[in-house]
């Protein structure tokens, strides 16, 4: 069974939306890990899904957590690696999903690969989810200024949300407050550039897939490493700015996206660098182009896929159609972080 059909379960059971249901919810967790444990091969263990009495996190495995903001019922979902070592600070990567996705969406690692890579890398995963138009938080957007959907519409805090959030995760695991970045696909890359302009205190870098920066204002309090990383082909976000005909049919949900060279051009001038960008990369169908003198230690990336079209780098296919495999997405963006030296206080 597939990580995504697993999920499902937490959502079609109301656990996500806050029902009440602690003897199933259990259940469902340890059959969640259990599912996890055999699609990585054993590297999860079966029963570590269920915190501490008093809220900790000691044991690696998938949580989900609900927690109520701004009126509104919110959830996320926590997958921590099985490296984690709690007298140790560790890196935490917030990842965001598409416009009419879900947290359960992002986290399947048949498309983006980001549990695998936790493993790997580990760091602490986390998948919130945005404000759905149906039952369970699906068909979910998040408010990252001039785009999408309802969270737009109604004007959801999604940055307090994101903070809410944060406070809870300090709370429960050894957070490295110098490594905490935020990914995201779509819209979920838009709400990521939101959380460099207003959160920049609690961010040190992101890494938007497939989503400008659609902010209506900006002024981080500090300089923000960016990472963008666009297919040329794309049909939903244009790269020369625009929505495409693959965006979404109801055309007053989005909008004029950005383009990506205006997008990284912003950053540019927000992070203050100087100099003309260097190619770091240059394959057969894609590169990346660095602006490596900027404020703060920061830095500014753009990477380019020839084909790929609206999806993931090196993730899986969605909708039928395959990503680039001239890149991985993941594999660039924890590169990018990881080149970033030591944030001064």
């Amino acid at each position: 069974m597939r990580l995504r059909s697993i999920l499902a379960l937490l959502l079609v059971g109301g656990v996500l939306a806050g029902i009440s249901a602690p003897a199933r919810e259990g259940r469902l967790r340890e059959r969640i890990a259990e599912r996890l444990q055999e699609r990585l091969g054993g590297r999860t263990p079966a029963h570590g899904a269920l915190p501490g009495p008093d809220g900790a996190i000691r044991t690696p495995g998938l949580y989900h957590y609900a927690l109520g903001h701004d009126g509104l019922e919110r959830a996320y979902l926590v997958y921590v690696p099985r490296s984690l070592d709690r007298r140790r600070a560790t890196p935490v990567l917030y990842a965001f999903h598409g416009g009419g996705g879900h947290m359960g969406w992002q986290a399947n690692d048949d498309v983006y690969g980001l549990l695998s890579k936790a493993e790997e890398a580990g760091f602490i995963a986390v998948f919130p989810n945005g404000v759905g138009a149906l039952p369970g938080g699906r068909m979910a957007t998040w408010n990252a200024g001039r785009c999408c959907g309802d969270a737009r519409d109604r004007g959801v805090d999604d940055v307090g949300f994101v903070r809410r959030i944060h406070a809870d995760l300090v709370r429960r695991l050894p957070v490295d407050p110098a490594r905490v970045y935020a990914t995201g696909m779509s819209n979920g890359g838009m709400m990521a550039y939101r959380l460099a302009c207003e959160a920049a205190d609690l961010f040190r870098a992101i890494a938007a897939v497939a989503g400008t920066d659609n902010t209506r204002r900006c002024a981080p309090v500090r300089p923000v490493a960016v990472l963008h990383i666009h297919a040329l082909d794309d049909t939903h976000v244009l790269f020369e700015g625009g929505a495409g005909p693959d965006a979404f049919r109801d055309r007053s949900k989005i909008t004029d996206f950005t383009s990506v060279q205006e997008t990284v051009d912003r950053w540019v001038a927000r992070d203050r660098c100087v100099g003309r960008p260097q190619r770091v990369l240059a394959r057969e169908g894609a590169w990346c182009d660095l602006h490596a003198g900027c404020a703060g230690g920061s830095r500014v990336q753009m990477c380019v896929t020839e084909t790929g079209g609206h999806s993931w780098p090196g993730g899986g296919a969605v909708r039928g159609k395959a990503p680039s495999n001239a890149l991985s997405g993941n594999d660039a963006m924890w590169a990018f972080f990881q080149s970033l030296p030591p944030r001064t206080p």
